[in-house]
């Protein structure tokens, strides 16, 4: 500790959670004072709290996609504009994805905090906008080919001084967007959250001290650190290396990307290798060490105690070697705006890497797709721009006791779905169907949870949609015996009838009466489907969750459909049957793609 006084443990639980609640109360106003619907019905938003030395000394119960990678933008414009030169009532913002940011469409907003007349802390959010300009409408072209098709790129910049907004700045932006007024709603409503940050962190250092605090605050960093390496001492030391695949870049459809990494165990420090990952692609799918570090350090939360202080003394027992030019850390203007896609499967990539170092804990892969559409184009009835978003989620993967979930973001992402109501309300488009796709999820002892069955319709206008998905040509692995999540696809459905199956990533555009059907892979099943409840296989059934067919021939489950009841002596003996034909499960891993595992 800095200033060596005694540390009260019960003061030290009280102004740890006290800084935690400051970050959840910043969260729930940059949400509730938004404009747009991806940040007031998809929560693409995040807040966090860092020292002037940019390290996390708190965040909100959000994105990690987000919240890893704000700790980089913090660390960016502390060096930008160094804290004894900033002044109360100052705010800074960013997006430019090699300078600090992650993709243009998140804007960072940090505002120093002043205690006894300097500045000690920073109070951050990071916001997903609806559009920030560039080529198409919600600015995350599938096809773009660099940084400058993706919309209005924003260096560490002053957008307030001693409280005065910079207005010529603040215009220059709003003119280079699609929707300004939503644009300026939703960067108000970070600048409230920010400010309310700061308030309620002086009232902090004004009853506790600021020295006092700020000691406290290290000690919080100091024991994360020390708790999880603790963690990592657990964990045999050794090289676990794993590699997944994207299914193309946007440009290149038929040439998937690899993602390779070796998670490499010492003592009670832990190293993430992506030697072999492959070299950054033309398509906007490459992510900036910003981006890829906030997988891993989703990660070493994922593996650690929950109780231990979420902050970023966490990650001072993790390193990451990102080979330059890899699309892991790509060589600028290479075009980034559709990450989301990689940093997920860079996520699948080492939590697959931690089914060795950590037998029987880790969970079967869940969808390792978000998808992300953006829809836009002219209402005929009113003559505005509009640009709508859409977040659909697949099934969680199987854990080592419990099924999956359905339809439901995991990892390091953390949206909830957009509204139909939402959407049909605002924006020319119908949502004529979104439910559960039977049997998507894996088979197992513990099944893999559902993938989503989607559909739009455009209705009054022509609309232009960045149609991006994945795990069209792999799937969600499953583990010990249990089966993958079945693939995800879609197609157009056109109004006079023909249908246009679609890759996972296109510019499409559809016309009134069109459809477009969206089927977002299941998640992994876990264990041998054989040893499964058959009770739990005919509710399922009844449910609507597995078929028939999948009953008998993947669980080997005999049901009586007259009764619906299971046939325990034909179950028996068909199981058993089953398992002669198939041998004892020998493997680990089971991707699905051609038979291999």
């Amino acid at each position: 500790m800095s200033g060596h006084r005694a540390i009260d443990p019960v003061l030290l639980e009280v102004l740890r959670n006290r800084l935690e609640a400051i970050a959840d109360e910043m969260e729930l106003t940059l949400l509730k004072s938004a404009a747009s619907p991806i940040v007031k019905e998809g929560l693409d938003a995040s807040a966090a709290l860092f020292n002037i030395q940019g390290e996390t000394i708190a965040q909100a119960a959000a994105i990690p996609i987000h919240l890893g990678a704000l700790q980089c933008a913090a660390q960016r414009i502390v060096r930008a504009f160094p804290p004894e030169r900033m002044r109360d009532g100052d705010a800074f913002l960013l997006n430019d994805p090699y300078d600090g940011g992650t993709h243009l469409p998140d804007i960072t907003l940090a505002l120093p905090v002043f205690s006894e007349g300097r500045a000690v802390a920073l109070a951050c959010t990071m916001c997903h906008h609806q559009d920030v300009g560039g080529r198409t409408p919600g600015s995350v072209p599938t096809d773009a080919t660099e940084l400058y098709q993706e919309g209005i790129i924003i260096p560490p910049t002053q957008l307030f001084r001693g409280g005065e907004l910079d207005e010529n700045l603040f215009d220059l932006i709003k003119r280079n967007v699609r929707l300004p007024e939503v644009f300026s709603g939703d960067l108000m409503a970070q600048v409230a959250a920010g400010r309310l940050g700061a308030i309620r962190l002086r009232e902090l250092f004004a009853a506790h001290g600021t020295e006092s605090v700020l000691d406290y605050i290290d000690e919080l960093l100091d024991r994360a650190e020390i708790l999880t390496r603790r963690q990592v001492e657990s964990i045999p030391d050794g090289d676990y290396p794993f590699e997944d695949y994207l299914d193309n870049d946007g440009i290149d459809l038929d040439r998937r990307v690899k993602i390779a990494v070796t998670v490499r165990v010492r003592g009670s420090s832990m190293t993430f290798d992506f030697t072999g990952t492959d070299e950054q692609v033309r398509g906007p799918f490459n992510s900036v060490p910003a981006s890829t570090l906030s997988a891993v350090y989703y990660a070493i939360r994922a593996i650690s105690d929950p109780s231990i202080p979420n902050n970023g003394g966490c990650f001072r027992a993790v390193d990451a070697v990102l080979p330059e030019g890899s699309v892991v850390n790509p060589r600028p203007p290479a075009p980034v705006s559709c990450r989301t896609a990689t940093i997920k499967r860079i996520a699948d990539a080492i939590l697959g890497a931690f089914v060795r170092a950590l037998p029987q804990r880790m969970p079967a892969a869940s969808s390792g797709t978000l998808l992300v559409m953006a829809l836009g184009g002219r209402d005929p009835a009113t003559g505005d721009t509009f640009v709508a978003s859409e977040l659909a989620a697949g099934g969680m993967g199987a854990r080592p006791r419990k099924d999956g979930i359905d339809a439901i973001e995991t990892d390091v992402s953390n949206c909830m779905n957009i509204p139909v109501e939402s959407v049909e309300m605002g924006f020319p488009v119908r949502i004529s169907r979104a439910g559960l796709w039977a049997d998507s999820g894996g088979a197992g002892q513990f099944r893999g949870g559902l993938g989503l069955v989607k559909v739009f319709e455009a209705t009054g206008a022509d609309i232009m949609i960045s149609h991006r998905g994945e795990r069209f040509a792999s799937a969600p692995w499953g583990l010990h015996g249990g089966l993958p999540g079945r693939s995800a696809r879609a197609f157009i459905l056109r109004r006079d009838g023909r249908r246009e199956e679609l890759p996972s990533k296109q510019m499409i555009e559809l016309h009134p009466g069109d459809q477009l059907w969206e089927y977002i892979a299941g998640g992994a099943g876990y264990g041998d489907p054989l040893e499964r409840d058959p009770a739990q296989v005919l509710a399922d059934v009844l449910d609507g969750k597995v078929s028939h067919e999948s009953a008998r021939e993947t669980y080997g489950v005999v049901l009586v459909s007259e009764s619906h009841a299971v046939d325990e002596l034909g179950t028996k003996e068909y199981r058993e049957a089953i398992r002669r034909r198939r041998g004892p499960i020998t493997w680990t891993f089971d991707r699905g793609v051609d038979g291999r595992r």
